[in-house]
């Protein structure tokens, strides 16, 4: 039986989402996992999915995908901590390894850079990272 894998991710930059999506996709082992992928309009709604889906079924693991891009106002900093503190807490409350790949980013070409398929991919790196913890248990 395949377990299940949850990817929440984020639509405001719609083409950062899709290519972490595909870097976290190409990353992960589909015959081994299932994958229940959500979107949002923004990455201040990915915990509060998290938090409703973990309530009802079983996952392996989660990550969380999404990009917040530096503007002129605190707007940023508010929300890259809130996202960042919920995920870890989510991971505390349902002793599940989930995976942080929201970018922080001062503009749009570090995002570009950050989400570029042929490059690092972030998406990539956050689906390695939730599978490392998740093989260590």
């Amino acid at each position: 039986m395949k377990k299940k894998i949850l990817i929440v991710s984020s639509s405001f930059y719609k083409k950062f989402e899709s290519n972490l999506l595909n870097g976290a996709l190409k990353k992960l082992d589909k015959n081994k996992f299932s994958i229940d992928h959500f979107s949002v309009p923004g990455a201040f709604e990915i915990p509060q999915l998290l938090n409703i889906l973990l309530q009802k079924n079983k996952y392996s693991f989660c990550i969380a995908l999404g990009c917040i891009i530096k503007g002129q106002t605190p707007h940023f900093y508010i929300i890259s901590q809130s996202i960042s503190d919920k995920l870890l807490e989510l991971s505390f409350k349902y002793n599940l390894p989930i995976s942080n790949g929201v970018l922080n980013c001062n503009n749009s070409k570090q995002a570009k850079e950050r989400c570029d398929p042929k490059k690092k991919n972030k998406g990539g790196e956050a689906a390695l990272a939730a599978l490392s913890v998740y093989n260590s248990i």
